[in-house]
């Protein structure tokens, strides 16, 4: 496990101090982070529990310290004692939220805890920033359940979510990560260079209703698309695993990424909510923000 530091940056139109509400109100938390919440700060209390948490029990996180503008907080998870703030600044016009996390598994360590880590906390972010902006908010990941199957509804056609899914400049804009692709049942699919990557995953279908992925040691995602009226309900589905072990940290990268994809297609003046990551190990070119 590194010793550094890692932090998650969003954007949002939203006023700081709404923003910090959502950080600290028990009810805003409820919606956005976990199932249930408890929140006294000036009592100490700081505590997030609950099936959408990673070993999910009440009294793993302990308040440190609370600012007009950021709560900072120990939690106790895989036998480590991490230090977590949540903080809200205005920066160039725009409102910027961090999650910044110590310490921080390098990028590419290997074990789905590890990939836990990382992509919690954009998939959490991603529903404050909805929940602020007065959006619905895209949903969690139940830790309690070994079925990986998520559903959610995007006002726009099929097509232009398939689209979406499978132009490597748009999934960059979105997902905010480079992928490469060759377009029909049989081909290639990688996030980084299909030419570098020595596994990449196969397409095992491609349609304006189904779109699904193959990777080495069988598992499988598949997005089914459902169109009516102008609108598509998306149901993503993760399957092919040991169901003894989830794989929640490749099922939370996914899911991270759906808000701004939905967001993507619904906002005519959207612009990614990715801001900025600060990740030990990362490589230079694995990311696209703007």
């Amino acid at each position: 496990m590194s010793t550094t530091t890692g932090t998650v940056r969003v954007r949002t139109s939203a006023d700081p101090a709404r923003v910090y509400r959502a950080l600290t109100t028990e009810g805003d938390l409820r919606t956005w982070l976990a199932e249930h919440a408890c929140v006294d700060l000036e009592g100490g209390e700081y505590e997030f529990w609950g099936r959408y948490t990673p070993e999910g029990e009440r009294g793993r996180q302990k308040l440190l310290e609370a600012t007009s503008s950021s709560v900072r907080f120990s939690w106790l998870l895989f036998g480590t004692e991490y230090t977590v703030e949540l903080a809200v600044e205005e920066r160039d016009g725009e409102t910027i939220v961090a999650a910044t996390q110590s310490p921080y598994p390098n990028w590419g360590q290997g074990e789905d805890r590890d990939e836990v880590l990382q992509t919690f906390w954009p998939l959490v972010l991603g529903n404050l920033v909805e929940l602020v902006e007065g959006r619905p908010v895209l949903g969690l990941c139940d830790f309690t359940s070994a079925e990986q199957r998520f559903e959610f509804d995007v006002a726009a056609p099929p097509a232009a979510v398939v689209d979406a899914l499978t132009d490597p400049a748009k999934f960059a804009r979105w997902f905010g990560a480079r992928m490469e692709i060759e377009p029909h049942v049989g081909g290639r699919w990688s996030m980084a260079s299909i030419e570098d990557d020595e596994a990449p995953a196969k397409v095992v279908a491609l349609d304006e209703e189904h779109f699904a992925l193959e990777f080495p040691g069988g598992m499988v995602s598949s997005w089914e698309l459902k169109g009516s009226e102008g609108k598509t309900r998306l149901t993503f589905v993760q399957s092919g695993f040991d169901p003894a072990e989830p794989p929640y940290g490749p099922w939370l990268g996914w899911l991270s990424g759906f808000a701004d994809l939905r967001r993507m297609l619904e906002l005519p003046d959207w612009r990614p909510m990715w801001h900025s990551y600060d990740i030990p190990g990362l490589p230079d070119g694995v990311l696209v923000l703007e």
